[in-house]
């Protein structure tokens, strides 16, 4: 039997994404005798004369049962002969892209339902786009309700087309395409008679055969989810093994720390073990004292690193806007870190893929974005290891989840190179915020920042010092504390860029990197702002900003009718 497959159903509403596991479910005799008698009866108050609507074994809530939607996200568990699935029905409506991003994330293949009559619509290409994001590799598209067509070849041919360009725009993988009825079962358990000239496998016979385990990813690695402590003499390491395998006697690496350790023995549930391998919940006991506690990985053959910035990806789920410089906590493989959303570089249209200029995210749309984290974390591009290249944002109020994403690059801050920097001098680079506007809408009542074109300025530059709503004096000092630099400013020009622990307060206005004053006046006060600064991005970091920066000496708001069209 091969392994446990994962796979989600999604497309446009009413594509009969509920219909076509139901009839799997039915057909394939995997339903107790009391669910079938009971989906029998269901039907014969629904809308289809009597006859057996599948949909009702997916559709649980009243709500989806009256609309005939889809809103939850339904699993299913089932096993044939040949392998165990667990599937998730998703919602085809625009409104709960979010719910069906959910479901994509767990997933290891996608079919996406087109409607024969209607062909690839904006919503089919909206769900490839999401999956493809999520990283799924392998995918079916169910050329659905082919018996109202009359079983035609050609309008199948037509739709393959559109397909097929679908999938050269997003490099799809793994790709089938399976004309099928899910309310008359042709091509889901077994060949259909109706459509002789498809020479392919049944949906369900592809399901069971399609080889998920080649998508290795290179070497080795553990998150560390638990460290185990059961008495004095036993320390072991427990989490599950992501990717490739180990023995006992195999050297690790212990990131981030770089310790390295010879394997001593490795446990799986009350067994011990002397090898162990992808999918397995193991307890790895080491030779020796390493540091390492939850959030840390353990590695064998990679090129994992780690890092403190990076790009990614994010689909934005909360109702409420993402606007730079808002603080989140940032859930990446077993770590729980605070972390900050330093800049919306453009979202993706996700029906065209156009790149598109913004300065905020709303609900269900796609960005890519630079994320500032608290401290260095052990992570890696998504299309490298998928468990430390998947995130989610959560709010650090209410908890809830406001984006789910994928790493696409690391380091963009701590490189910081190209348009990220504001000041560059040597092998030393600074982000700074210093020449935004800062503009308030007057019909909206919102308060907006807004990035002009400027340069990267560096050693001998002169500055521009004065803005619509920001004015500094001709000498001044900017301390960019996140990417630990000082810049020192002498008759509007920089006279020098080092490092902020090479730093000393010499009597002149000093800056942070946005340009808020710093009330610092001295070199004891300036001691003890860089110690409260460590917590910027923590839960102190509101209280850090009002005891030390002041918005109003250098800056001011400049209102305005309408700050988009500036």
């Amino acid at each position: 039997m091969k392994g446990l497959l994962k796979f989600i159903t999604c497309g446009s509403v009413d594509d009969g994404k509920s219909t076509l596991i139901g009839h799997i479910l039915y057909d394939s005799k995997l339903l107790y005798a009391d669910q079938a008698r009971a989906l029998e009866l269901d039907s014969k108050v629904g809308s289809r004369d009597g006859a057996i609507d599948y949909s009702l074994l997916l559709d649980g809530l009243m709500a989806e049962r009256e609309q005939g939607i889809t809103i939850d996200v339904a699993y299913r568990y089932f096993t044939t002969n040949h392998r165990s699935f667990i599937v998730a029905d998703t919602p085809g409506h625009e409104e709960y892209t979010r719910n069906m991003a959910v479901g994509a994330s767990f997933a290891d293949l996608a079919i996406i339902l087109v409607d024969a009559k209607q062909g690839v619509l904006l919503q089919t290409r909206r769900h490839a786009r999401i999956c493809s994001l999520m990283g799924i590799r392998h995918f079916v598209f169910a050329v659905n309700k082919m018996d109202l067509i009359g079983y035609s070849e050609e309008r199948f041919d037509q739709i393959k087309q559109q397909i097929d360009g679908l999938v050269e725009e997003l490099s799809l993988q793994d790709v089938k395409i399976i004309p099928l009825s899910a309310t008359e079962g042709d091509n889901l358990t077994t060949k259909s008679e109706n459509i002789p000239w498809y020479e392919g496998e049944a949906l369900l016979t592809h399901l069971e055969q399609v080889d998920i385990l080649s998508d290795g990813e290179e070497g080795f690695y553990l998150p560390v989810q638990r460290v185990c402590r059961p008495n004095h003499s036993f320390r072991g390491f427990q989490g599950q093994i992501e990717a490739g395998s180990i023995a006992a006697g195999d050297e690790i690496t212990a990131l981030p720390s770089n310790e390295k350790a010879l394997i001593k023995s490795i446990h799986i549930t009350d067994r011990e073990e002397e090898k162990a391998k992808r999918g397995q919940a193991v307890t790895i006991q080491l030779n020796k004292e390493v540091d390492v506690s939850r959030g840390c990985v353990l590695t064998k053959g990679t090129d994992l690193t780690t890092t403190k910035q990076l790009t990614v990806s994010l689909l934005w789920m909360d109702d409420s806007e993402l606007t730079p410089d808002k603080h989140y906590f940032v859930k990446l493989g077993t770590k729980l870190i605070p972390g900050v959303v330093t800049r919306i570089k453009y979202k993706v249209d996700v029906n065209t893929g156009e790149h598109r200029n913004t300065d905020r995210l709303v609900k269900n749309e796609i960005g890519v974005c630079e994320l500032t984290l608290s401290e260095k974390i052990v992570a890696d591009q998504f299309k490298k290891h998928k468990t430390l290249g998947e995130l989610v944002l959560i709010d650090r109020i209410t908890n809830m989840t406001s984006a789910c994403g994928v790493v696409e690059e690391l380091g963009a801050g701590d490189a910081l190179r190209g348009e990220n920097a504001t000041f560059r001098y040597q092998d030393l680079s600074a982000r700074g915020s210093i020449f935004e506007e800062f503009y308030y809408n007057l019909e909206s009542s919102n308060i907006s920042k807004q990035t002009k074109e400027h340069p990267v300025y560096t050693v001998g530059d002169e500055i521009p010092v004065k803005g619509e709503s920001y004015h500094y004096p001709e000498h001044f000092d900017v301390l960019a504390v996140r990417d630990e630099v000082a810049v020192t400013v002498r008759n509007k020009r920089i006279e020098e860029i080092k490092p902020l622990q090479e730093y000393q307060y010499a009597g002149y206005p000093v800056i942070d990197e946005k340009g808020f004053a710093i009330k610092v006046t001295s070199e004891t006060e300036l001691a003890v702002f860089l110690h409260d600064a460590k917590a910027l991005g923590e839960q102190e970091a509101a209280a850090v900003a009002n005891k030390w920066l002041r918005f109003e000496t250098y800056r001011t708001i400049i209102f305005n009718n309408n700050f988009w069209i500036i």
